[in-house]
């Protein structure tokens, strides 16, 4: 134990309720983005789902997790692999796989988010963003992406000494992209008056869970790692909002059991679905009120 650095010392012998604590968040965090999943496969229909959310959600991940990787904390747990065991590696980096799960599931949002968005919105709410504009974010978010990765190993490996500060001007810009991600969908869902395509049991996991998460990278970076466990503490508190108004469109509302037509109506290619078709060919039919002459 006296060859070890005094940063690893921590790793050789981890603390295992903070440790089992990490490890039941990453599964959480799977869990929680699981219903969205879920529900626009289920639906094949990201209807209802904001692509501006979706755009400052995948580019505050990537910003989030370029933050966690160059954090000096971070490094440091990272080194002590060289001299710790598996477990104490192990334990060292899951604050870098939580987020990283995190990160990767939004990018799995993402991805159907394109793939399941209607192509023809002449059956949707007038200004409706176009399928153009879901191809636009998901490029925009790769770049983002690969920009992030491109830059940490950039700085890394020319400017060591500047890591920190890249490592918190990723988390501010993290924190900035998640405190307005919640605002285009907040507006999505209020001209909508429903949650299309947004899942409730996604949000009512991951709000409490923000604060949970947070708590547990507040013990392990410390204070000097407030860019990475407070921007949690910020979507917590956004995300509640909007989950507040899930519910009240969902179960509460006047509309409430009728905010999903657009969902059954418009398939992923922009059709009608076979159900409307019907309706249309009853409306042809005779009936006792149908006029004798058409024409009239």
């Amino acid at each position: 134990m006296e060859s070890l650095n005094p940063h690893c010392e921590h790793l050789a012998s981890p603390e295992y309720k903070n440790f089992i604590l990490s490890i039941l968040i990453v599964f959480g965090i799977l869990l929680s983005y699981t219903p969205q999943h879920v529900r626009i496969i289920t639906m094949q229909s990201s209807f209802g789902i904001s692509p501006y959310f979706v755009l400052l959600g995948t580019t505050s991940g990537s910003s989030a997790l370029a933050n966690v990787i160059s954090q000096q904390q971070s490094l440091q747990d990272m080194a002590c692999c060289k001299v710790v065991n598996g477990m104490g590696c192990f334990s060292g980096i899951l604050g870098i796989l939580q987020v990283g799960t995190q990160c990767l599931c939004f990018f799995i949002i993402l991805f159907l988010f394109v793939l399941f968005y209607p192509r023809n919105t002449s059956h949707l709410p007038k200004n409706s963003p176009t399928y153009r504009t879901a191809l636009i974010v998901a490029g925009v978010c790769i770049i983002h992406a690969l920009v992030m990765l491109i830059t940490t190993i950039a700085v890394g490996y020319t400017r060591a000494s500047s890591l920190q500060a890249w490592s918190n001007f990723c988390g501010v810009l993290s924190a900035l992209l998640a405190s307005i991600q919640y605002f285009p969908q907040i507006y999505t869902t209020l001209r909508l008056r429903c949650v299309g395509s947004l899942s409730i049991p996604m949000m009512c996991i991951q709000t409490p869970g923000s604060l949970v998460w947070a708590g547990s990278l507040a013990a392990r970076l410390g204070p000097k790692g407030w860019s990475t466990w407070g921007v949690l503490i910020v979507t917590a508190c956004l995300q509640g909002t909007l989950l507040c108004l899930g519910v009240f469109f969902e179960f509460l509302g006047p509309n409430r059991g009728h905010g999903h037509e657009h969902d059954k109506d418009v398939t992923a290619n922009g059709s009608v679905e076979e159900h409307g078709q019907q309706e249309d060919f009853d409306q042809d039919q005779p009936s006792e009120e149908t006029p004798l002459l058409r024409d009239q």
